[in-house]
């Protein structure tokens, strides 16, 4: 593979910094993001905190990548999670493969550093019966003497969407359609253009219409539609939470990997249920495991 003008200039002498600078240019040409950057380059130059500041690229060894990474998670005396492992081996195999295969390095030292698995344990997500529980409980709040279709208005919202909670409160009553062409729809919107791949429309349940009609009367909102704090919200699923019977925490993660799993569980093609919740296919493959492991397809 013929070097490229970030490449032709380091040889098997260059020392590791010049060689990260090298690479960061390379990936700046690539066009990757500023959160790869930043992460890929800090994951790496923790490589010069640990090897001799005169060695060259050239003399780096597995032996020398494997025990940077043990004393990372062991001797370093900085908590090292397993998935900050997993990831700055992602990024140390990813920058001495560039060097190899631009012909800087003949044999490429990361290519047998073993990569670790990074998945976290499986979220808590609601059963059937506690599914319904709640839905009944934030529906008893519309039916009250003075009543109130904001608890179901939210609660059922994430569990028919999946939103985050950061995506709840980013929806503005001009973002919700509920005269579209093709059938009632919310939009989700970010205000960075680094997050605009996440945006996308999400259709909506008739029996969430009819209780956010109820909502948008009793509480008149002007522009956010749910125009609480996120800690006030909380409160909101976690009083639900209580008054279902739940010994469960009801939380914004907990009503999303619900919708998840009984998405896919009826049936729903996985890759529009990637899309639904707005990930990238990179993040959907730990996501995927612990849907089918929830579902009791794998162990």
């Amino acid at each position: 593979m013929a070097k490229t003008t970030d490449s032709a200039h380091l040889t098997t002498k260059t020392l590791l910094p010049a060689a990260i600078n090298g690479w960061e240019m390379f990936m700046r040409d690539q066009g990757r993001s500023h959160h790869t950057l930043k992460a890929f380059l800090s994951d790496v130059r923790l490589l010069t905190k640990f090897l001799a500041p005169d060695k060259a690229i050239g003399a780096i060894t597995t032996d020398d990548l494997n025990r940077f990474f043990t004393w990372m998670e062991k001797e370093r005396g900085i908590p090292c999670s397993p998935k900050t492992l997993s990831r700055r081996i992602t990024s140390v195999k990813s920058f001495f493969r560039w060097m190899h295969q631009y012909g800087v390095l003949t044999l490429d030292p990361a290519e047998k550093v073993l990569q670790r698995s990074a998945i976290s344990p499986l979220p808590q997500v609601l059963t059937n019966d506690e599914y319904e529980a709640v839905l009944l409980a934030a529906d008893r709040h519309r039916r009250d003497a003075k009543p109130d279709a904001r608890y179901y208005a939210l609660v059922y919202l994430l569990l028919t969407t999946g939103i985050k909670k950061s995506e709840c409160l980013g929806i503005h009553i001009n973002h919700v359609d509920l005269n579209a062409k093709n059938g009632p729809h919310v939009f989700i919107r970010y205000a960075s253009p680094a997050n605009r791949y996440k945006e996308r429309k999400i259709d909506l349940q008739e029996d969430w219409i009819v209780a956010y009609k109820e909502y948008l009367a009793q509480y008149q909102p002007t522009d956010q539609a749910f125009a609480w704090s996120p800690r006030r919200l909380e409160y909101l699923l976690e009083d639900i939470g209580v008054e279902a019977g739940l010994t469960k925490h009801l939380s914004f993660d907990m009503c999303r990997w619900t919708c998840a799993l009984r998405d896919y569980q009826s049936g729903i093609e996985s890759d529009l249920v990637r899309q639904k919740l707005g990930v990238s296919k990179i993040q959907w493959r730990e996501l995927f495991i612990k849907i089918r492991k929830l579902s009791g397809e794998i162990k």
